[in-house]
């Protein structure tokens, strides 16, 4: 598989440089070219993508507005949407009509560099840039210099008939963008954008309102009952797009067992009746895996709805644990019924976690509350 980093190459510069020429004949393509591949394999990719802003920094004019007004130019069409408004793919370049993909990245870096006293222009170049790749990351330093002047401008950019633009406003503004800039202002109190997000919400298109989920999600880690009372209210009447968009803001509150967002989902009250949780296994290799067997009796008169989480507490390096919750069932139990349910887990290590030996415990959450645990040893 090719490393992710081959995505910004030296195929990437002489496209720049020759669309770049193409709209600004005294541009320096030789210079441009040479500094922004020198070194170039030998680099990760987000510094691959600087270094080509360096390059861009150096070869443009001198005058912000002019350097825009050549990127903008040097630009292909917008990437097109299919029919549910998602991008309907991302090149590192349309042909001979101009620039788009990975290389427009470098691009909204330099604007965030050089625009930063001429605001409403750079925007506008902002404006430009997402409908060919993203400007999420450069919109985020005018955001923490100029905050009263872009939310004003990402206010009127709500009905934009782009949906790269409208996705623009919910992704760019996120708290806790990741690869972003935090935008530390916004963590601490995130009012400011819930009117762009109240907006977009019910978008017609699904790539704006994974964004809004997104976002919303972004919040929760940091205002669990604002994001709460945002799914209570806003679940009232919501059609099949918004659902599905409130659930996913809600991810992370659910799988911590937050109560009041288990509550506006109908799901705060404990299970009445039994559970029990066992495993193939009480020991285990990495690389295995292990089956998990749930039985679930009701001793109520009526249904119950029934999110069933389980909760892997992995073994650190230093011999602590640290729980990650993986999703199980959701589910609604009828009255009186027993229920049996089972699930693979594997013990694989992935990119993000080391798998380490020792005592492993798995704990059954349901509606949020540990209802039962099971231990098993892993060995190398």
């Amino acid at each position: 598989m090719e490393p992710f980093k081959n995505l910004i190459n030296t195929g990437t510069v002489q496209r720049a440089g020759q669309h770049l020429q193409r709209v600004w004949p005294a541009f320096d393509r030789q210079g441009f070219e040479l500094r922004a591949a020198s070194g170039l394999d030998a680099l990760e990719f987000k510094a691959r993508a600087m270094q080509l802003a360096d390059a861009l920094e150096s070869a443009l004019p001198a005058d912000f507005a002019d350097a825009a007004s050549v990127l903008e130019a040097s630009l292909a069409p917008p990437i097109p949407l299919d029919a549910r408004g998602e991008p309907a793919g991302l090149s590192d370049a349309q042909g001979e009509q101009g620039l788009s993909g990975w290389v427009v990245w470098s691009m909204g870096d330099y604007v965030a560099r050089r625009g930063m006293d001429d605001v409403p222009r750079a925007l506008r170049c902002l404006h430009a840039l997402t409908q060919r790749f993203s400007a999420e990351f450069a919109i985020r330093p005018f955001i923490q210099r100029a905050p009263d002047a872009v939310l004003a401008t990402l206010a009127q950019w709500v009905e934009d008939p782009s949906a790269h633009v409208r996705r623009l406003l919910s992704e760019g503004s996120r708290p806790r963008l990741p690869w972003g800039l935090r935008l530390q202002a916004l963590v601490a109190d995130p009012t400011p954008t819930l009117p762009l997000l109240r907006a977009l919400q019910d978008d017609p298109s699904a790539y704006v309102r994974r964004s809004v989920a997104n976002h919303l999600n972004d919040i929760a880690k940091d205002h669990p009952e604002l994001v709460a009372g945002w799914v209570r209210e806003h679940l009232r009447a919501a059609g099949p797009a918004r659902t599905a968009l409130l659930r996913h803001a809600s991810r992370s509150l659910i799988k911590r067992g937050h109560a009041p967002t288990l509550s506006a989902w109908g799901l705060g009250q404990g299970l009445l009746g039994r559970v029990s949780l066992s495993l193939s296994a009480t020991r285990a290799a990495v690389g295995d895996e292990i089956a998990l067997s749930v039985s679930l009796a009701s001793s109520s008169a009526q249904p119950q709805d029934l999110l069933v989480d389980y909760v892997v507490h992995h073994v650190r390096a230093n011999g602590s644990t640290s729980p990650k919750v993986f999703k199980g069932w959701k589910l609604t139990l009828g009255a009186r019924e027993q229920r049996a349910l089972s699930k693979r887990h594997s013990l694989r290590p992935v990119t993000t976690r080391v798998l380490y030996p020792g005592k492993h415990r798995i704990e059954l959450q349901v509606n949020g509350q540990t209802l039962a645990h099971a231990d098993f040893d892993l060995v190398n």
